[in-house]
């Protein structure tokens, strides 16, 4: 899957990965009907495998190497290929940089150009004296998984069984039916492939499972885990995991086997990719698909978190219950053979997988959210690299491995690297630009320098803006609605800083009102701009947006309600000891809410601290990712309700309490006042 890798959710709670879903069907060959078609597919007309979808912000396609102008000062132009020890060289050096800076176990890298691998190597180690081997050794790819969900799906559609603008809903066994809720426009197949479904996402408690007895057949955790629509379907693309599962299963339905068994048979099999599979290894079961050979078990890379000043080994994640979406696993020589695939248009040694209308569509830009920031090519993501180059392919995340694999059309070029430890999220994201900008790119100076103009317009975009890619209810609603927001603010010398989401890092001006190049690197993003003010933000990936937020949900605002609710239960506790002995003169109902008083303050103290301990334990982010909710969250949220509810009580009882009696009244003004502070403070919303 893809995690929050770049987010404020990755430095606060961890990664935040997956998806969501529904469906009650066991994953076992045979097991399931052939799907009904409905009178109305039937009905419907032939539909081209790319038939136009009206997006909010298509940009051209990037260009094909016969049109790739060389750079001045580069080093190479377009169709010269790299000299292979010059690109060993590099690669050597950046790989091993990041290993000593960053602490990364092992690395594979796989490099191929025109039609041959160009490098193929391991680093470091993969398990107890094991050395990683580039063909032999497996790494857990996440999100990349989706291109083959994708090619998958492509297939389909060229064989007339699914029909990408047609809804979803009829590729689906019933209990996995996507409800209207409110919406009027049912969810179509290519709404998934642009990751623009509408789901609010869903993480903490979904995403991974690490005791194989805890997992579910992929029907029955999609139907289990079905996210809320929160938004209308095709407008805005928010990267949704469950999306991705939820194409997967449809594939399957119709074909009537499993998910895994499809993709042997008509991707990895061909391909001649004998280490890489979606199957994991767990023990058999009636419900589940077959697991993992042996002998790939074996060979598996264990993951790694870098802690205390060495290497702890962790637990096998599994995604079987999502496969589609992250279940990946393969080796550095399996994937340079599925570049080269992709490159050549669909075919490699013979093996046709998909058509070259196919191929088009995997390089064209189907929908971006705005102008100037990379878009979705049926699946494939877009990426921006040095020297103003496109490529295609997909990154991905699960919490101990991070990869990457990139295809340059224009150059004939794909760049393949995956990383053990959960330290190895930059050098996965920084190789493909490295290997592009040193070989391709004319030399720049970087940072880029500031906009004077952009210096006076700070009030347009200075702001708190809160991710799109989150839950919308419950308690993990509350908890990223702290570490899900990101922060904008211009400088005095005209650079935009985003702290914390999916940017981080300095920003300059890049050509529009509103669109942005990041300082020292080649990834673009946008702000959309409304009535004079910056509304929302467009994150460079293009799946990602953040809305800007008042005043009242800025962390800030809500870090200082709190610090001053936690001074006035302070006050309230130190004032049981301090109190003057005429205070005890007071009537009944006053007594009563002096004791409900005091009940409040020790249960919001309780309560932060409960938050408090939640945050330390959220340093190890696979903590929250397979416990929560876990006590920490659950302690201090039934606590933060019970105080709210005192707090109305109190508010109820407040006439009384300040009217007092006609004889009998010793509370001061100071002390009635102080005793609804709790009404103010933001639990009692």
């Amino acid at each position: 899957m893809r995690l929050f890798a770049k987010s404020a959710v990755a430095a606060a709670c961890g990664a935040g990965l997956l998806f969501a879903a529904s469906g009650d069907r066991a994953q076992t060959a045979g097991s399931a009907a052939p799907p009904p078609v409905s009178a109305a597919a039937q009905a419907a007309p032939p539909e081209p495998a790319h038939a136009a979808v009206r997006a909010p912000a298509p940009r051209p396609a990037a260009p094909e190497a016969a049109a790739a102008p060389a750079q001045p000062g580069a080093r190479l132009a377009p169709g010269t290929p790299i000299p292979p020890a010059e690109l060993e060289a590099l690669v050597d050096g950046v790989v091993r940089e990041a290993m000593a800076q960053d602490h990364i176990a092992g690395v594979a890298v796989a490099v191929v150009q025109d039609g041959q691998v160009a490098l193929k190597k391991g680093y470091g180690f993969s398990g107890p004296d094991r050395p990683v081997d580039p063909d032999a050794t497996l790494f857990r790819l996440g999100s990349i998984s989706k291109t083959f969900t994708w090619i998958a799906l492509m297939k389909e559609a060229e064989a007339g069984r699914i029909r990408l603008n047609t809804p979803v809903n009829l590729y689906l066994p019933e209990a996995l039916q996507v409800k209207d809720q409110g919406f009027s426009r049912p969810i179509l197949v290519r709404d998934l492939m642009t990751h623009t479904p509408g789901f609010a996402d869903r993480l903490l408690g979904a995403a991974f499972e690490k005791n194989p007895d805890r997992i579910r057949p992929m029907a029955e955790f999609l139907r289990q885990e079905r996210p809320a629509r929160v938004r209308e379907p095709g407008v805005l693309p928010t990267y949704s995991n469950y999306g991705a599962a939820l194409a997967g299963e449809a594939v399957s339905w119709v074909e009537s086997r499993p998910y895994q068994d499809i993709v042997e048979a008509e991707i990895t099999g061909p391909l001649g990719m004998r280490h890489t599979t979606l199957r994991e290894p767990y023990p058999p079961r009636a419900d589940l698909p077959a697991p993992m050979p042996a002998a790939l078990a074996g060979a598996v890379s264990r993951g790694y978190r870098w802690d205390d000043g060495r290497f702890e080994p962790q637990a096998f994640e599994y995604v079987t219950q999502a496969a589609p979406a992250g279940a990946v696993s393969s080796t550095a020589g399996d994937m340079a053979r599925y570049m080269m695939m992709i490159l050549n248009g669909g075919s490699l040694e013979g093996a046709a997988i998909y058509d070259a209308e196919t191929a088009k569509g995997f390089r064209t830009p189907l929908l971006a959210a705005a102008p100037g920031v990379n878009g979705v090519d049926d699946g494939f993501l877009e990426f921006s690299l040095p020297g103003g180059f496109h490529g295609q392919g997909h990154d991905g995340d699960t919490l101990w491995f991070h990869a990457n694999m990139v295809t340059i059309p224009a150059l004939n070029l794909g760049v393949f690297v995956a990383t053990n430890t959960d330290t190895g999220g930059a050098l996965a994201a920084d190789l493909p630009d490295r290997i592009v900008g040193r070989f391709y790119a004319a030399p720049s100076e970087l940072p880029r320098p500031g906009s004077p103009e952009l210096a006076g317009q700070a009030a347009i975009y200075d702001g708190s803006y809160l991710t799109n890619r989150r839950p919308y209810a419950g308690l993990s609603k509350f908890v990223f609605l702290l570490i899900g927001q990101m922060r904008a603010h211009v400088t005095g010398d005209g650079r935009l800083i985003i702290d914390g989401g999916e940017g981080d890092g300095a920003w300059v001006p890049n050509g529009a009102e509103g669109q942005f190049i990041q300082a020292n690197g080649p990834e673009t993003s946008a702000f959309r701009i409304e009535n004079g003010r910056a509304d929302r933000w467009y994150a460079a990936s293009g799946v990602v947006a953040y809305d800007r937020v008042g005043p009242l949900l800025k962390r800030r605002t809500l870090a200082l309600i709190t610090a001053l609710a936690a001074l006035a239960s302070i006050a309230t506790l130190v004032g049981l000891f301090t109190r003057d002995r005429r205070e005890f003169r007071q009537t009944p109902t006053q007594a009563r809410a002096g004791q409900i008083q005091t009940a409040i303050a020790v249960l919001w103290l309780v309560a932060m601290g409960a938050f408090a301990g939640f945050q330390v334990q959220a340093m190890n982010f696979a903590d929250i990712i397979y416990g929560w909710p876990g006590p920490f969250v659950l302690i201090g949220s039934a606590c933060a309700l019970v105080a709210a509810v005192l707090t109305a009580v109190t508010v109820v009882m407040a006439p009384a309490v300040w009217r007092g009696g006609r004889r009998v009244d010793s509370w001061t003004g100071w002390r009635k006042l102080r005793g609804y502070w709790g009404a103010l403070e933001p639990w009692s919303r």
